[in-house]
């Protein structure tokens, strides 16, 4: 190979083909090339619902993109469906649950069942401390103002309807998303 300048004297003077091309660039191999399987999938990121396409090898995603058959993305993602193989693969993910105690200086890992239980309690407490049935005339209030809920952008719509079924049986009446915010 010689110079990009002049291998663009030759026969691609666009350099578009071989002029482009260094010895480097022309051994890379695609990583869809070497995925075992293709899943397809929904972008975690927003309610829109953007296609994907996982490309799989030896279980683990090696490239994600746009499925072009989906109706809603028709292929497209933004750069944070782009970056979806990262949130499942990052080696700063967190695979454990962790917990630091009040005026606590360092986390501890906790089981999930635990956890989930000491989060059950404490609702339940909440709850408890800070229902108020009735307003001052006796009017019917049946609210809790002592839980809130601020859902994230990497829900879905059905994740979204079953949390406020939820709150809303809990009593809860402070229910705002992130995306409407």
């Amino acid at each position: 190979m010689s110079w990009p300048l002049l291998r663009q004297f030759g026969r691609d003077r666009l350099a578009l083909g071989e002029a482009a091309q260094s010895a480097r660039t022309a051994a890379i191999e695609p990583r869809t090339a070497t995925a075992d399987r293709v899943v397809r999938s929904i972008c975690p990121y927003c309610a829109v619902g953007c296609g994907q396409k996982a490309y799989v090898k030896d279980g683990k995603v090696v490239h994600v993109e746009g499925d072009p058959d989906s109706p809603i993305s028709r292929g497209r993602l933004c750069p944070k469906g782009s970056a979806t193989r990262t949130l499942s693969q990052s080696p700063l993910r967190e695979y454990k649950v962790k917990y630091r105690r009040p005026y606590g200086t360092a986390w501890e890992e906790l089981d999930l069942d635990t956890a989930v239980d000491m989060i059950a309690d404490r609702v339940i407490a909440t709850r408890a401390q800070t229902w108020e049935a009735a307003d001052d005339k006796g009017q019917p209030l049946n609210r809790t103002m002592g839980i809130a809920s601020l859902g994230g952008a990497t829900l879905d719509n059905e994740e979204n309807y079953l949390m406020k079924k939820l709150y809303t049986a809990l009593g809860v009446v402070q229910v705002e998303n992130q995306a409407r915010i």
